[in-house]
């Protein structure tokens, strides 16, 4: 019998959306450089721009306020490194500032950009968060001096799903002269969001998070706001960003924007229902289970929980050998032993942060895969707090049975 297959790790990525597809096997005929003067290139080029304005009118923002990008990482990275050079006054009219606040539960991205920077003098202040993933905001506005030159906050964190108020951030952040920019990765195409009710100068978002393809992203730049290109060396993107722009993969985050666009709405019903039935299965199934990330404030999609005396690691390929994708919540899998930052800046120690998986449900997801994973999740669990030498409950070792 064929093992069944379930795709629980949206977080990581989302397989193209059909309509997606489509339309960019369709626009595979189209070659054209956008920034060639004859008739393929102004095809390609009307095709560039025509996606600008669908991504753009999808957060409120102009299209001229979008830059195209290779990756959420790249923006970031644009974003970070323009402050390194604004504070050098390589942009004139930008007030010289000398620090940076982030927060430790930012993505890798934006807190090793931050370390280098700090290591070339940049003082970069990183901001606590409460045990559900919140950012401490006394602390933020005790951070918050003259010298700051941009807070850096995601919108949404990847592995606990918790929702900043980044609007407020923006609000204080603005009072003091400082730019703001937030890593929506996660949050575009799982909530509405509106640059303009942000108040954002920046924002980041990324194509293969929201079912487009892998390769592509764009970087909101609000109008007046102090830029400088990351990559240099030609004309495109207005001069913001050179290299040929990867008309293929535009198309295709456009598009995925305006499926997201029709469908997110009512998919955000579902991953609610579902997320709330998997929670519920999981605390009526498995003894001493803790529950990671904000319990409102949190991505529809996803679910962080914590097994005492079982290794994330352990539970991801059991799972796995059942057919179900699942994301650990250590960092082990990617070649280190260091378990979750996230979890640790939530006050999680570091053998409930190693103890940890991440759920994150998408627009194919359905109630019966959620019940599959309820009929084999317990079973996983116990096989391998059985074998820890570690976990004890009521006084006694727990061993299957």
């Amino acid at each position: 019998m064929e093992t069944r297959r379930i795709y629980l790790d949206h977080n990581a990525t989302t397989p193209l959306h059909p309509e997606v597809k489509k339309e960019m096997v369709e626009a595979m005929e189209m070659f054209g450089n956008p920034s060639s003067m004859h008739a393929f290139g102004r095809e390609a080029r009307a095709n560039v721009e025509h996606s600008r304005q669908v991504v753009a009118d999808f957060i409120g923002a102009h299209e001229d306020e979008l830059v195209f990008v290779g990756s959420g990482s790249e923006a970031n990275n644009t974003v970070l490194s323009l402050f390194a050079c604004a504070s050098n006054l390589c942009l004139p009219g930008f007030r010289a500032k000398t620090s940076i606040i982030t927060t430790k539960i930012e993505h890798p991205c934006v807190l090793e950009t931050s370390e280098c920077l700090a290591h070339k003098g940049t003082k970069v202040k990183f901001l606590d968060v409460d045990q559900y993933g919140r950012v401490d905001m006394d602390q933020f506005k005790e951070y918050l001096t003259d010298n700051v030159g941009l807070v850096s906050v995601m919108t949404a964190n990847n592995e606990i799903g918790t929702i900043q108020d980044i609007a407020e951030i923006a609000k204080l952040a603005h009072a003091n002269g400082s730019l703001v920019h937030t890593d929506a990765v996660q949050a575009i195409g799982k909530m509405r969001m509106n640059v303009s009710d942000l108040g954002v100068d920046f924002l980041t978002m990324s194509a293969h998070k929201i079912y487009g393809p892998k390769g592509i992203g764009a970087l909101y730049v609000k109008k007046g706001t102090p830029y400088c290109p990351f990559i240099r060396g030609g004309h495109q993107e207005k001069g913001r960003r050179a290299g040929t722009e990867n008309t293929l993969g535009i198309i295709g985050l456009a598009k995925a924007i305006e499926m997201r666009d029709a469908e997110m709405d009512e998919e955000i019903k579902r991953m609610v229902e579902m997320k709330q039935a998997l929670k519920n299965g999981i605390e009526g199934s498995i003894d001493d289970a803790v529950f990671n990330g904000h319990p409102t404030l949190s991505m529809p999609n996803t679910l962080n929980v914590s097994f005492p005396g079982a290794e994330g690691e352990a539970i991801m390929l059991y799972l796995d050998l059942q057919g179900i994708a699942v994301s650990t919540g250590s960092a082990c899998a990617s070649g280190s032993l260091d378990p979750s930052h996230v979890l640790l800046a939530t006050g999680s120690s570091p053998e409930r942060a190693h103890g940890s998986i991440r759920i994150s449900m998408g627009r194919e997801t359905t109630m019966e895969d959620i019940g599959y994973m309820l009929d084999v999740l317990p079973g996983v669990i116990k096989r391998i707090r059985s074998m820890s030498t570690a976990y004890i409950t009521g006084g006694e070792h727990v061993a299957a049975k």
